[in-house]
């Protein structure tokens, strides 16, 4: 008999160890869907919130007051996480810009006083660990009076931070750190931006269990999450939205009755309640056969769309029908052969061996499959509708309330004004909701798609993102297409869009006959078989007719475009008076007698095209008969975020400019785009500090003749380490495998291509088999075990309730995946399949320590050992320090070359200033190379000051023979070394900098010096404030115009920070 499983859902919410909010809903009659989205953490109370920042949200209004319906909703996520009295400081990481969110809160930084400080950061190995210092009493100033840190990355930035994070300490009203995470990641070869978060499959189990994961998908939900996230004071926060669509659409009307919740002290769960939402919501048809378990983002909301417009259905909250068959649990995975951790989470929950429940399935979703659910929304609808044995034709999110408009243009094209025409006329009836995507690799130039749906306020389109209701992958489904570049109608794929019937719209200078003679033959046939109606107009011509200067021009323009729209949108019901009372009624400003004569040039240029009744054939048959090859039209496909700055600039996927399509090349958020690799020999390996001092400090030289290898001053080099030979001998004689045996396995992690090498070398040279097996790996081991209690132990530790027996054998036994294997000696995979589940060893990057303009074919490393202890006395290693301290003169290494911050100023004669700690001397090196060999060809270079902090001068003096040439040929104008350990009183080399405070406050204000910091973060605030107390003892500067400044200089790639 079946029965009710209330019990088994609260175990499903107890499960999580950082819970996500659940939406669960039915499609279907028997059919529900569950979707987990805020995290709930402990559930102890904290202590009221504290003034550090003060947390006041009463200062959240939009710089220059702009209008909210203007706005998107990862705008306001910036708006609240920069503001001052919430964000002690919003440290940016790269690979947040370059999916178009940070710029802003940098913009921002430099120009309102109201604004947190923006500080910029690379991301790479360690990435968070600078965070974590900054919070840890005794390590940092911050962990002490207390600090709310933000900061900005991707999912696979997150990936990377996961394990430092696991070292922070606990959270308090006083001392947070809340990371806002945009969800939109390039995969594949084109880099199309997906909202997969594949990269976290792993990190979430990282994650410790003082931090609460929040995921959002609506618009709405964003900003309310987000604002929760400053509000809570019972955990560090990690937020988690739609930033692929949903929170960029632009024309919603936020609410911000979050802002006045009170939630301190709260546990997580209730202070989501509290917010308005659950953190678990159940919502479907009460006799559901099937359920749907989603982590809440971009699909989970297509599925609840789908429910809604579903006939029959019901929703549930807090529980399981007692109807549910089968549970299909959806987890983003990089691989098919990954287990996801939500499924290890509901099984766990589900689980009842006294009262069998329903089957729980695993759906796994990989990065691709998610950019094609993205891309074709029909069919993530078509496979829900599979796994509830429904028929597709069943499901839709196609709303036949709405009107969509999609308008297709470059880049350059200044659409702003025509945009806030359009959303004007239509606010006060209807919701105007609009997305813009851009493509800067289909063509030269760049490509850029703005939807735009029109709909009742009262409907539910506003749940679904627009990149679901208004796929740009759908055909028929557009009711008005307007095209700004014709062009576009000759290289891509723009009218398979349109409705049968519908208009179309292009601004252009052809004439009638040019068009039909430009525009391929099968899109004449297009345009004939779906009865298009087609319209030109000279926009461009008219408005420079009509406006003198190009700012005018821009807006004559718009207000044209708009004109011809609003006629074409009213159908036959328009006429020249109408248009023109409607648009007055939103353009303001504009005198009657212009207006006028605008409204006359558009109402006499915009034509109908008619198409002969005779087509010309889509392709010419050469002489041999066969056809002529036709280029085929491109689809468009979206790879670019634009953030309009508010300073007259626009920033693409974190750069200036326009990115053009023979520039194609992989963002620098590279974790899934192999780079090239380089087989460089070493030649020389010296250690650096004395033989009996703790630290192991070498340097090693690589020759690069004959590779083809170049590098810039300052950039890195990615060291792809190998495994120790012995200890790879002694495990493969442990597990009982011939290391010579041939194996084939996949090129790279989860990669299509296999290749085919022995044992020893896939061991030695590829896979992480000494790295640090995260929790998903015990889950994935535990089926191999043929001793059941081995079998229940990695179970065990693989779950939920495992989380402090893991985290004592990953944090304190730091245990390898060899050692965990020969723990539970039973768990044998195939050999294959254990590579497979262990993965690839990642390249390590380290700062070049040389110039090539000096050393030629030769490149320099300056290397720190990583090794420690673990509670059992056993020296451990870093895998690959440990691999760069044991090579030979001769011996082969695989490199490659990564770009960085870190380059020297235009102008040879600019003062530059460097400070660096430890192994962050490596850069400056080359720069003090570099500006040596210039002033010994007679080439005129400007003062050169140099800091360096380590802990004695004697044993880690690092370069010192060096730097001692440099002071006494005039190289270095000034040197500042801070030995911290051999006085009585620590010094460090922000003290160094306040001896020089005159001069180096007039090399940078009055010189147009370059500032460079590099090293580990925790001293950046103090090096901050030593510069700012230089600027306003002898510059005469106020404090905050001395931080506005700085801040203005790291806009100029002034003020430039390598910390990590």
């Amino acid at each position: 008999m079946a029965q009710s499983y209330p019990a088994h859902f609260q175990l499903l919410t107890n499960a999580f160890k950082k819970q996500f909010k659940v939406q669960a809903i039915s499609p279907y009659s028997s059919m529900a869907t569950e979707t987990p989205s805020g995290t709930p953490m402990s559930s102890s109370p904290s202590p009221t919130l504290v003034a550090t920042p003060t947390a006041d949200f009463k200062p959240l209004l939009f710089p220059t007051g702009s209008n909210i319906l203007r706005r998107s909703a990862s705008d306001l996520i910036e708006l609240v996480a920069s503001c001052a009295s919430i964000s002690s400081a919003v440290y940016v990481y790269d690979v947040a810009e370059q999916v178009g969110f940070g710029t802003l809160t940098r913009t921002w930084a430099s120009s309102l006083e109201q604004s947190a400080p923006a500080i910029p950061l690379q991301t790479r190995a360690g990435a968070g660990l600078g965070l974590v210092g900054r919070l840890s009493e005794g390590t940092s100033q911050d962990g002490v009076n207390g600090s709310i840190l933000t900061a900005y990355t991707t999912p696979a930035g997150l990936a990377a931070m996961a394990g430092s994070l696991t070292y922070l300490p606990p959270a308090s009203s006083r001392s947070r750190l809340i990371v806002q995470v945009p969800a939109a990641t390039p995969v594949g070869d084109t880099f199309a931006l997906s909202s997969t978060l594949a990269s976290l499959s792993v990190a979430f189990n990282l994650l410790p269990d003082n931090v609460a994961v929040l995921l959002s998908a609506t618009p709405q939900e964003s900003v309310d999450l987000a604002t929760l996230a400053y509000k809570l004071n019972s955990s560090h926060v990690v937020h988690i939205f739609d930033h692929h669509s949903a929170s960029r659409e632009v024309g919603h009307n936020f609410t911000s009755n979050i802002l006045v919740k009170d939630v301190s002290g709260l546990a997580v769960p209730e202070a989501l309640r509290l917010a308005g939402y659950e953190p678990f919501e159940f919502a479907g048809d009460r006799n559901a056969h099937t359920v749907f378990v989603l982590l809440n983002g971009q699909l989970a909301v297509i599925a609840r769309a789908l429910a809604s417009r579903t006939e029959g259905i019901a929703v549930v909250i807090k529980h399981i029908p007692s109807s549910a068959e089968e549970v299909y649990v959806f987890d983003d995975v990089p691989h098919e052969s990954s287990q996801g951790p939500l499924f290890v989470d509901v099984f766990a929950a589900l689980y009842n061996p006294s009262a069998p429940g329903p089957k729980v399935r695993a759906q796994r979703i990989t990065p691709d499959k998610t950019q094609e659910f993205n891309a074709y929304p029909a069919q993530f609808a078509a496979h829900l509708a599979s796994l509830a044995d429904r028929p597709s034709a069943d499901v839709g999110l196609e709303s036949t309330s709405s009107t969509k408009l999609l308008f297709l243009s470059t880049p350059s094209d200044n659409l702003s004004f025509f945009y806030q025409l359009v959303t004007d006329t239509f606010s006060n009836a209807i919701s105007t909701c609009r997305l813009t995507n851009h493509d800067v690799y289909s063509r030269t130039g760049g490509v850029t798609a703005d939807r735009i749906i029109l709909a009742s306020k009262k409907g539910d389109d506003g749940l679904v993102p627009i990149s679901a209701a208004f796929p740009l992958h759908s055909n028929d489904s557009t009711d008005f297409v307007c095209i700004l570049e014709p062009n576009l109608l000759k290289s891509h794929s723009v009218l398979e869009h349109a409705k049968p019937g519908s208009v179309v719209l292009v601004t252009t200078s052809w004439s009638s006959a040019e068009l039909l003679e430009h525009v391929p033959a099968e899109v004449l046939e297009l345009i004939s078989q779906k009865q298009l109606r087609l319209y030109t107009i000279d926009a461009k011509v008219m408005a420079v007719k009509l406006a003198s200067d190009s700012t005018s021009r821009d807006t004559a323009e718009s207000l044209i475009l708009y004109l011809a729209f609003v006629r074409l949108y009213l159908g036959k019901s328009s006429n020249e008076g109408v248009v023109r009372k409607i648009a007055q009624g939103v353009a303001h400003g504009a005198c009657d007698d212009t207006f006028a004569k605008i409204s006359a040039h558009t109402w006499a240029g915009l034509f109908q095209i008619e198409l002969p009744s005779e087509l010309p054939p889509a392709a010419v048959a050469d002489g041999n008969g066969n056809a002529e090859a036709v280029p085929a039209l491109k689809r468009f496909e979206f790879n670019a975020i634009a953030v309009d700055t508010g300073l007259g600039g626009t920033v693409y996927n974190g750069s200036n400019g326009v990115l053009l399509a023979r520039r194609r090349q992989a963002p620098l958020v590279s974790l899934q785009i192999p780079d090239r690799t380089y087989l460089v020999t070493c030649t020389v390996n010296r250690r650096l500090t004395p033989l009996d001092y703790d630290r192991n400090v070498f340097h090693l030289e690589f020759s690069t003749e004959g590779t083809g290898l170049k590098y810039a001053i300052g950039e890195a080099l990615g060291v792809h380490g190998w495994n120790d030979d012995q200890e790879v001998l002694d495990f493969c004689v442990w597990y009982g495998v011939d290391p010579n045996r041939l194996v084939t396995i996949p090129v790279g992690q989860g990669g299509d291509k296999m290749h085919t090498r022995t044992i020893f070398q896939a061991l030695q040279q590829q896979i992480d088999l000494f790295g640090e097996p995260p929790k998903s790996f015990y889950t994935s081991l535990a089926p191999y075990a043929t001793n059941p209690a081995e079998k229940l132990a990695l179970q065990f530790i693989g779950s939920p309730e495992g989380s402090s027996t893991f985290k004592k054998l990953n944090e304190k036994d730091t245990v390898n995946f060899a050692e965990l294997l020969q723990r539970y000696p039973s768990a044998k995979p195939g050999i294959e399949t254990l590579c497979e589940m262990i993965g690839d060893i990642k390249p390590r990057h380290y700062s070049i320590a040389s110039a090539q303009s000096v050393v030629g074919n030769q490149v320099d490393l300056l290397i720190v050992t990583v090794d420690w202890l673990t509670p059992s006395g056993m020296r451990r290693y870093g895998q690959c320090t440990r691999y760069l301290n044991g090579l030979k003169i001769g011996q082969k290494v695989t490199v490659s070359v990564k770009p960085s911050v870190m380059k020297l100023p235009p102008d040879d004669t600019q003062p530059i200033i460097m400070a660096g700690l430890g192994t962050g001397a490596a850069p400056f090196r080359a720069f003090l190379q570099h500006r040596a060999f210039l002033s010994q060809q007679g080439i005129e270079v400007g003062p050169t000051y140099y800091y360096f902090g380590s802990r004695h001068q004697h044993q880690e003096y690092l370069y010192g023979e060096e730097i001692e040439a440099y002071i006494l040929d005039n190289t270095i104008t000034k040197a500042g070394l801070a030995f911290s350990r051999d006085g009585p009183k620590k010094v460090y080399i922000q003290h160094k900098m306040l001896e020089d405070a005159e001069t180096l406050a007039d090399m940078l204000k009055n010189r147009e010096g370059v500032f460079y910091l590099c090293g580990p973060t925790w001293p950046v605030p103090d090096v901050y404030e030593a510069l700012v107390g230089a600027l306003v003892k002898s510059q005469g500067m106020a404090k905050m115009s001395a931080g506005e400044f700085l801040e203005g200089l790291k806009e100029e790639e002034r003020y430039v920070l390598e910390v990590y």
